[in-house]
């Protein structure tokens, strides 16, 4: 047995890093709770382990009597004097066992109770290896598939990525190396177990702060990441330095950077757009190409309410919403998007708005404006060029018409005048 407690010691020191004094410590205790229970019942053991060679020694600890009444706790004076000289009713001493004598049984006990030590040690090893890393991009292999949750080997340890922190539309298969986030580790009854993410927006953050140096040395700040995970992530990006452009630095020179981001996100569309404290400045920002108008905004219950063209409506929602949902997570505000109102002005109203634009010209009625019109001399600025013999040709006398043109250009030199 004391090779294979060596081999155990010296496997668990090296492979997992459990010190060898701790694992002695854990064996000893393992042994003795065994013995105790087995052949060695009501017996009190100290066990001893070499830790160079793995020797195990064990002694039974017996009272001193006079009488004896149990001779597994106790021993007769003149036998304990054999041992110690020194020894007197009363007092204890330790006898030296032969560890053969510990039992099968106790034996077969303490290797379970040793593995299940071992197990406990190395669990406990595991959340102190890893405890400074939550939050982290770790990369490991996927080893297999149990009930659905995919296992990763990080090396040290294995972790677990489950269904809900996948990528829709992600596969791995064994022995694909991937990274993920090191989301939490949550204690279990056997022991802390790592839980991985793909679809956390920090595992997006974390890609950024790796790739773009900018953010790694805070010039830039991500402000804000709005994601759903597999079809698109919206970030909004500040920089503490006026001559650095956030955007910029996040794309990368032709795209380099942002791209990599991409990659490791299996074609996850990126929007980087610069952060602006203003609500509306941002939305303008995040929901471009589309144009929000006829803002109205609900400070009291953060709701902005606004129109877009026909044209833009299905850019501003995006498929299933996608756009709109991640725009509004984006600025902490709910969004209420509808489409732009466009009243069809008929001729007649077209008439009406036409003649109005001649009341500012003094002399001119409104059955003359109406006929000017009607011929296609629809505002003041619309007569440029024309002249008295024009107008005779649609029927004013040249004294009339004469009177019109002066009455006309008088009002468009006065304009001018003014804007001069």
């Amino acid at each position: 047995m004391s090779q294979e407690i060596l081999s155990v010691l010296e496997f668990m020191e090296k492979e997992k890093g459990i010190p060898r004094e701790d694992m002695i410590s854990a064996i000893s205790n393992a042994i003795r709770s065994a013995a105790t229970k087995g052949v060695n019942a009501g017996q009190e053991l100290r066990i001893e382990i070499n830790p160079k060679s793995g020797a195990l020694k064990a002694w039974s600890i017996l009272e001193v009597v006079d009488s004896v009444g149990d001779p597994r706790t106790q021993i007769h004076i003149e036998k304990a004097r054999q041992l110690n000289p020194e020894a007197e009713v009363g007092l204890f001493i330790e006898k030296e066992v032969d560890p053969e004598r510990l039992g099968r049984i106790a034996a077969q006990t303490a290797r379970q109770t040793i593995m299940q030590r071992l197990r406990q040690f190395e669990k406990e090893r595991i959340y102190d290896d890893y405890k400074d890393n939550v939050g982290d991009i770790v990369t490991g292999i996927v080893r297999r598939r149990e009930r659905g949750d995919l296992i990763v080997d990080l090396g040290k340890a294995e972790a677990m990525l489950p269904p809900r922190e996948r990528v829709p539309g992600e596969d791995y298969s064994p022995g694909e190396r991937m990274r993920c986030l090191l989301l939490a580790i949550e204690p279990t009854n056997r022991g802390p177990e790592l839980i991985l993410s793909r679809a956390a927006v920090r595992f997006v953050r974390r890609l950024f702060e790796l790739e773009v140096a900018e953010i790694q040395d805070g010039t830039v700040i991500i402000e804000a990441i709005a994601r759903e995970p597999g079809y698109r992530t919206k970030i909004a990006v500040s920089s503490k330095d006026p001559k650095v452009d956030p955007v910029g630095a996040c794309v990368g020179a032709r795209g380099a950077r942002v791209k990599s981001i991409v990659r490791e996100l299996g074609g996850e569309k990126i929007d980087i757009v610069k952060f602006s404290s203003d609500p509306l400045e941002l939305l303008h920002e995040a929901i471009k190409p589309a144009v929000p108008l006829n803002i109205k905004v609900d400070e009291l219950n953060k709701r902005i309410y606004f129109e877009v063209s026909e044209d833009n409506l299905s850019i501003a929602i995006g498929r299933r919403g996608q756009n709109a949902r991640l725009t509004s997570r984006l600025l902490g505000w709910k969004l209420d998007i509808s489409k732009e109102e466009v009243t069809e002005v008929g001729f007649d109203e077209r008439m009406k708005n036409a003649i109005k634009g001649w009341e500012g010209v003094q002399g001119i009625s409104d059955e003359l404006a109406a006929f000017l019109v009607q011929h296609g001399l629809v505002s003041p600025e619309a007569f440029e060029g024309v002249e008295a013999k024009d107008l005779v040709k649609l029927g004013f006398s040249e004294e009339d018409a004469g009177q019109v043109v002066k009455l006309v250009d008088a009002h468009r030199s006065a304009s001018s005048s003014e804007a001069g």
